[in-house]
């Protein structure tokens, strides 16, 4: 079974890390999203699961209003030709469905299977914002506190500008 939103934030709180969870409706697309801007602070984030042709996989975190160009974003995170993975697959390494990817469905990737990219512009912002592993839900963490996250769950993520 995947980590539950309680799960999650027991993890957060025994890692000493403070953040701030408000309910709303669901949304699942980044337009939808916007709706909330006003009412949570910090920088909002949108994910990219992708997948390369030696069957990798990625996690491209960066701020929704960044352009990430497939094509291009190989030579800057050093892999191969990417495409978007799978719901299924989605499902199997990180516990969410589409529309609820966030960074912190990595406390499910317990076999350290993804490769973790925050995008250098996202990680200028002291606050920033993801769904609690619903899309009914947006946290607000510290974006120190989810290189700390990433790293207490064995993934070093790496920050390159790829936007």
């Amino acid at each position: 079974m995947p980590a539950t939103r309680d799960d999650l934030l027991a993890r957060f709180k025994s890692l000493g890390i403070e953040t701030k969870t408000k309910d709303h409706a669901p949304v699942y697309t980044v337009e939808e999203a916007r709706a909330l801007r006003g009412e949570i602070e910090g920088g909002h984030c949108k994910n990219l699961f992708l997948k390369d042709d030696k069957g990798n996989i990625w996690l491209i975190v960066c701020l929704e209003e960044s352009q990430i160009d497939l094509k291009a974003a190989p030579a800057r995170i050093g892999s191969r030709r990417l495409s978007f993975g799978k719901p299924d697959l989605l499902m199997e390494v990180l516990g969410v469905e589409p529309g609820s990817v966030t960074p912190f469905g990595l406390i499910n990737d317990t076999d350290k299977r993804v490769n973790v990219v925050l995008d250098a512009a996202m990680m200028a912002h002291e606050l920033l914002n993801y769904h609690p592993l619903q899309n009914t839900a947006t946290t607000t963490i510290r974006s120190a506190d989810l290189v700390t996250f990433i790293r207490s769950l064995g993934h070093e993520p790496r920050i390159v500008a790829v936007a």
